[in-house]
């Protein structure tokens, strides 16, 4: 095994944090990816990995030697794709993940419009409401709201959200707008299940913030659910401003207590690859990007 072969089992093994992942990841036995660690390890003369039951840590040396076999990985691969030129036709497989409803609604058209212009591609699309590691399940792309963790991965930074408290305009004629987050307590609630009874909403006034204990009368499954309720009167919903983007417009429902919103949430297109990445990943960051830095409902 080559020196930059050897090099890539320890990063992969490394960012996972374990043999086996690495090894799925590499399309190689464990037995394998355990030899090439061990081997690098012999020609440096240094223990790069500690290794437990549980988990496999870099150890100092390893973490030093991490970062310098990253950016060379990388500078090798720009140096590739520059050399086979950096407008070669995308082709091969393509994953990418967001969170279920932003997946719907902004990156499916993306796709459609990615696949239909390079024929040669194909791709699978995770859509789920949890923070999905794009190492550890093989994902090129992925779509983030909210603050990014420091991580190796790129991230492009293309709009932000808000956390908006709405309802619907008959709600709202009929009820009155609530002026303070404390005259929430006595209006009733709509939330998602990912909100457990009992749970705190947050505003800010200023550098105020404001906790407020949330008692919903309705607790629906799905985002969806919430937004229907509300626009069928049922009472005021928090969700991010995204979500609702159409039903404003249409003026279905109405944001309230604007003046107590939370800093916006930023949203950013992320990937492994650099400048000179492989076509089929830079063509779609190219295209995302493009087309929600584009989307008014995000900027």
């Amino acid at each position: 095994m080559d020196r930059f072969q050897a090099m890539s089992v320890f990063v992969a093994v490394a960012e996972a944090q374990s043999f086996a992942a690495a090894g799925r990841r590499l399309r190689m036995s464990p037995p394998a990816v355990t030899r090439a660690v061990a081997m690098l390890e012999a020609r440096l003369g240094v223990r790069l990995l500690t290794r437990s039951t549980r988990r496999v840590r870099a150890t100092d040396a390893g973490a030093r030697y991490l970062e310098d076999a990253r950016r060379i990985l990388l500078d090798a691969d720009e140096a590739d794709e520059a050399a086979a030129g950096v407008n070669a036709t995308p082709r091969g497989h393509l994953a990418v993940t967001a969170s279920a409803l932003f997946g719907k609604l902004y990156v499916m058209p993306i796709i459609t419009a990615y696949l239909r212009d390079f024929s040669e591609t194909t791709v699978s699309a995770l859509f789920v409401d949890r923070v999905v590691s794009l190492i550890d399940e093989g994902l090129d792309v992925g779509i983030r709201i909210g603050p990014l963790p420091d991580s190796s991965l790129r991230a492009i930074r293309v709009g932000q959200v808000r956390r908006v408290i709405c309802a619907s305009a008959g709600y709202l004629k009929k009820h009155g707008a609530p002026k303070a987050p404390a005259e929430l307590v006595r209006r009733p609630i709509i939330a998602a299940t990912t909100l457990s009874r009992g749970a705190e909403w947050v505003f800010a006034k200023g550098r105020e913030k404001i906790a407020l204990k949330i008692h919903p009368r309705l607790l629906a499954n799905t985002n969806d659910a919430a937004i229907e309720a509300a626009k069928e009167g049922l009472g005021l919903t928090r969700l991010l401003s995204y979500q609702i983007a159409d039903e404003l417009a249409k003026g279905t429902l109405k944001t309230v207590l604007s003046e107590y919103e939370e800093a916006p949430w930023p949203i950013h297109v992320v990937h492994r690859e650099g400048r000179y990445g492989s076509a089929k990943v830079r063509s779609f960051v190219d295209l995302a990007v493009a087309t929600l830095r584009a989307d008014k409902a995000l900027n």
